[in-house]
């Protein structure tokens, strides 16, 4: 790792104290470390136990000045000096879905083991989503004289991969089998520039094939435009001229005419 501003979630898990330190101090002299100090505290503390104490105070400083403790000065004296220190993973519930990519199966195995010798199913609902978030998980129970039998499941797992934890179960054996899951490949979306250097919009062969498509759609609809027919009931083929309309004149002389 080049900088301690490379520090983040997934690679945490893998740098020493010691390194930690080192990059820390030596990213503290620029001027425009302070901002990041307290987000980088954070992701630290995703695997390290993190503690702030008076580098002043000799009875304090002597609780951290220690092999189990590594220390560094934060910029801003009046914070005091950081001491980290690598969390164990002794228990199950030590286990979350930041950590659990980063231990072994046989870690994992030794973990469950020691979970009071329940099995599978004695761990809580939660904790078993965490496990499987990270590994692939199976079980089977048999008789103790069958667990091993040549070509059975134990046999075809460990062929496969798995590692195997077998937990004695009165004359029964609980085979917990486990293996690693491979890291899952994020799929990202690459856009092409709509745009040049210059400012000016990229010509692209699709657009032309679109237009042309339209322009066709478009004579298409005009070829197509519905002539009349005979059966058309159109404005000009209903019409019918109007009936002759007397005049007011008439109709009064053919009054006097009949008296």
């Amino acid at each position: 790792m080049a900088s301690i501003l490379d520090l983040n979630a997934n690679n945490i898990w893998n740098v020493a104290p010691d390194e930690i330190a080192e990059l820390w101090e030596k990213e503290a002299i620029e001027d425009g470390f302070p901002p990041y100090e307290e987000k980088l505290l954070n992701t630290i503390r995703l695997a390290y136990d993190v503690v702030h104490f008076d580098n002043g105070d000799e009875r304090e400083a002597a609780k951290y000045t220690t092999d189990e403790w590594t220390t560094f000065a934060r910029t801003d004296l009046r914070k005091g000096c950081v001491a980290i220190r690598k969390r164990n993973i002794s228990r199950l519930t030590d286990l979350s879905y930041e950590n659990i990519r980063h231990i072994t199966t046989s870690t994992l195995l030794e973990l469950i083991d020691r979970n009071f010798g329940g099995g599978w199913e004695s761990i809580p609902l939660s904790v078993k989503d965490i496990i499987e978030s990270g590994f692939e998980i199976s079980t089977t129970t048999l008789p103790a004289s069958r667990i091993h039998a040549p070509g059975g499941s134990l046999e075809r797992k460990v062929a496969d991969g798995f590692e195997v934890l077998e937990v004695t179960k009165g004359t029964w054996i609980e085979a917990i089998f486990a293996k690693k899951k491979a890291p899952a490949t994020k799929l990202r979306m690459v856009l092409e520039p709509e745009y040049d250097e210059d400012g000016n919009r990229i010509h692209n062969d699709d657009d032309d094939e679109e237009l042309d498509d339209r322009e066709v759609d478009d004579e298409d609809e005009d070829d197509e435009e519905p002539q009349p027919t005979e059966d058309d009931e159109t404005f000009y083929s209903t019409y019918a001229p109007e009936a002759d309309v007397k005049d007011d004149e008439d109709e009064d002389t053919a009054g006097l005419s009949v008296l």
